[in-house]
């Protein structure tokens, strides 16, 4: 049976750990997906305490991924966007609410931090899971979130789909895996990668599959927590490099502070406290000094360049000519309406 939990914490808040980000003559509005939360919380201080950044104040929206982009779209007001995954922003651009040369306004392709998909279990690992196949042993339950409104349930299901599928290579290898987990072993689906930790923090399921700086954060969270609430989490040997983009919201009222706001994510300040609250830097340098802090041995790191080389191939004569790459590729092939893995959640696991 699958279960569905209903949305929450998707409202603004100005007030991150109890210090005031909400005063100045300026005013940013940032709406993103539900995650990086955490990591905004010390970014945002941080940034006001530059002088670019000391007279803006700031509002913040959080929620679901594909539910966020969705609200920009119908014009809420936002200055900064940061989503899980490209096509919330590709959304806006058709919207004419983004600027088609986004990724180009700031470093990395506009991609200020990142992670990898994990696996997060309870502690002591009493149901023995290591990787891909061990999710789908009888009677182990998956929590992980829905795709049709969450970002980070893509991720998390490209993961297995890549390393089932050699990336992409054995398309049907990895839909028999997407299509099993899904119709054996996910019995709980919320709206949101935060949503999902909350669920498995009140104890639902065996395993949760999720960003790597949730499964850090849940470790950390529950560290003194009684023994049936604490957790811990692995990498599996082959995963999913997870890029989360940022882009400026063209309507905004104030574009030079959007910007100044954006650049400063990629600093080498902001890089670090990114990487403190558990997410991967992109900038060379901080990547080194804080490698100690992302343990795990990964043999094979998957990336939406490759799975999308694979998957785009023989699709030119439907796109003028040329084979769709990237995202494209992948949402077109696996999780658009006509998805090979959104047909699977809508028949409840059947191909």
């Amino acid at each position: 049976m699958i279960v569905g939990v209903s949305a929450c914490g998707g409202g603004s808040t100005d007030e991150p750990g109890g210090e005031d980000i909400s005063s100045g003559s300026r005013h940013l509005n940032l709406v993103a997906y539900a995650t990086p939360k955490p990591g905004f919380d010390v970014i945002i201080p941080a940034f006001r305490d530059t002088p670019e950044g000391s007279d803006i104040g700031f509002s913040q929206s959080y929620g679901a991924s594909g539910d966020q982009s969705r609200k920009v779209a119908r014009h809420v007001p936002a200055d900064v966007v940061n989503f899980s995954v490209e096509p919330d922003v590709t959304r806006l651009v058709k919207e004419g609410v983004v600027d088609e040369d986004w990724k180009k306004q700031a470093p990395n392709n506009s991609i200020p931090f990142g992670s990898v998909v994990a696996l997060v279990v309870r502690k002591g690992n009493p149901k023995n899971i290591h990787d891909w196949d061990d999710l789908l042993k009888p009677g182990v339950q998956v929590v992980t979130p829905n795709p049709g409104s969450s970002g980070s349930a893509k991720w998390n299901l490209l993961a297995p789909y890549a390393a089932k599928s050699n990336g992409g290579v054995d398309n049907q290898a990895g839909l028999d895996y997407v299509s099993e987990l899904i119709r054996d072993h996910v019995t709980v689906i919320p709206k949101s990668g935060r949503e999902a930790t909350t669920a498995f923090e009140q104890g639902q399921g065996d395993v949760l599959i999720t960003y790597e700086n949730e499964a850090i954060m849940l470790e950390r969270a529950n560290a003194t927590a009684g023994a049936n609430s604490q957790t811990e989490y692995l990498i599996p040997p082959q995963t999913f490099k997870i890029e989360n983009p940022v882009a400026v919201v063209n309507s905004s009222d104030d574009k030079a502070a959007a910007k100044s706001f954006v650049d400063f994510l990629f600093t080498d300040d902001a890089q670090k406290l990114w990487a403190q609250e558990g997410f991967r830097p992109v900038v060379p340098s901080v990547i080194a000094s804080t490698q100690n802090l992302f343990p795990g041995d990964i043999e094979k790191l998957w990336t939406i360049k490759e799975l999308g080389a694979q998957l785009g191939k023989g699709t030119a004569a439907k796109n003028d000519g040329k084979d769709l790459t990237g995202w494209k590729a992948v949402d077109n092939a696996l999780f658009g309406s006509k998805g090979a893995i959104t047909k699977i959640y809508n028949s409840g696991g059947a191909q």
